[in-house]
């Protein structure tokens, strides 16, 4: 079975500085809301254990109400979070390959 996950950043209700991600398992649609990149990490790993830890592809995705400097947030704690699992696991956690 494959492990798709679907992730979509989106604004917290109200908010033009609060945001989260949806994180969707999509062969059983389970969802878990994200409030940081931290939880999504330790969600990401969890579904990914019904899978023996192989995830195929993330897609994502973000509401259209997410303005670019959120997105800059979120790509920026996305290659810090990157880099600390790197060095944490000594190896990349994209293949040059598949580049």
């Amino acid at each position: 079975m494959s492990a798709i996950f679907k992730s979509i950043i989106k604004m917290a209700d109200g908010s033009h500085e609060d945001w989260y991600i949806e994180l969707t398992d999509t062969a059983d649609e389970r969802v878990e809301v994200c409030k940081d990149l931290q939880e999504y990490s330790k969600k990401v790993e969890e579904l990914g254990r019904d899978y023996g830890g192989n995830i195929d592809e993330v897609l994502w995705s973000k509401d259209d109400n997410v303005p670019p400097h959120i997105m800059d947030i979120v790509r920026f704690e996305m290659s810090k979070l990157q880099k600390e699992i790197e060095e944490k696991t000594g190896k990349p956690l994209i293949d040059e390959e598949s580049k």
